[in-house]
């Protein structure tokens, strides 16, 4: 098992100047001929690997992975008919600057720590082959793909998310990105942690009546519930009930720190002990929970092409690679688009 970056250059990191959506205030609204579908792109293949049964190309190389993903954006486009689709990507799954503040984060994945580069992630040989030719297929059909070098594919997520000037529909797995549901600006999750036929639409009404608190408050609520799979350990004696009623009552983490230093703030005792307990661990891990909003990600180029951009690039590698079925499906969901 080695990490997918070993066998697949990290998509190139773009340096172009995000447009100045994230500073306008919200006297704007957003562009609903538009809408922009962002894939969480490892949590998608991964649930692909393992959840599609074995196959192969005719060399013996397994494709389940890349079949999965191609039949997952075919279902996807043909359901919400997106007019802009990136795919989002993990350059860094584990930045060096979150390992920094919490040197637990994430550390039960890793295989190698490296001194230079991302460290070497446990991921299975069969699915590590099948990276790159994801990447290769997904260029052949000219869907876009994003990534940042030092970032993971939710701070991507994160950055064109926010300001995006048209709804946005984020597909993953992972509830951390319940921070980005914004329903006035058209930010919503595709939750596709019971599968993608299985997906729930996440806004803030879903996550008030799962956790109790909005969609805001969710980075500060995951900071203090903590989250095992990503080796954060959250306010030791802080479960979800707890967190929830502080946050319904002090309104964010700030607040709640503030509180608990103030002996007149009406904090019960026990609670008080506990965010007093953790203070260096809430000094820093708001940083590592909260996802970059702000990085220089280019918008341009996102738009979904109707016809594969390489057509005959695609041939080869459906032929190659036994992925005539799936690539069949992708090209009729983009013909689809211009009905």
């Amino acid at each position: 098992m080695r990490s997918v970056l070993s066998t697949a250059e990290s998509v190139t990191a773009v340096t172009v100047a995000t447009r100045g959506h994230a500073a306008r205030g919200r006297d704007w609204m957003p562009d609903v001929t538009r809408r922009l579908m962002l894939l969480d792109s490892a949590s998608m293949y991964f649930r692909a690997f393992y959840g599609v049964p074995d196959i192969a190309a005719p060399d013996g190389t397994p494709v389940n992975a890349v079949r999965g993903l191609l039949d997952f954006i075919a279902r996807l486009v043909e359901q919400y008919s997106p007019t802009d689709l990136v795919c989002c990507w993990d350059n860094d799954w584990r930045p060096q600057w979150r390992v920094d503040l919490i040197p637990s984060y994430k550390a039960h994945r890793v295989v190698t720590e490296n001194a230079v580069g991302p460290d070497v992630e446990e991921v299975p040989d069969p699915l590590e082959i099948q990276v790159p030719i994801i990447v290769d297929v997904l260029e052949a059909f000219g869907i876009a793909v994003r990534g940042a070098d030092g970032y993971e594919a939710d701070d991507v997520i994160g950055a064109l998310a926010t300001g995006a000037g048209m709804p946005v529909d984020v597909v993953t797995g992972d509830r951390d990105l319940f921070q980005l549901v914004d329903d006035e600006a058209g930010v919503r999750v595709l939750y596709i942690a019971r599968g993608v036929g299985n997906h729930e639409r996440v806004d803030d009404a879903w996550v008030h009546a799962k956790y109790a608190v909005h969609a805001a408050q969710y980075a500060d609520f995951a900071t203090m519930r903590g989250d095992t799979s990503d080796g954060l350990p959250g306010v030791p004696g802080v479960g979800e009930k707890t967190a929830a009623g502080l946050l319904g009552r002090f309104g964010d983490l700030p607040g709640i720190v503030a509180a608990a230093a103030d002996p007149s703030s009406g904090m019960a005792p026990g609670p008080r002990a506990k965010i007093l307990a953790a203070s260096d661990y809430l000094a820093v891990a708001p940083k590592v929970v909260e996802v970059a909003r702000d990085l220089p990600i280019d918008r341009d180029g996102t738009a979904l092409p109707r016809v594969p951009a390489h057509p005959e690039r695609l041939t080869e590698l459906a032929e190659r690679f036994n992925l005539a079925g799936p690539a069949a499906r992708v090209t009729t969901a983009l013909a689809g688009l211009s009905r």
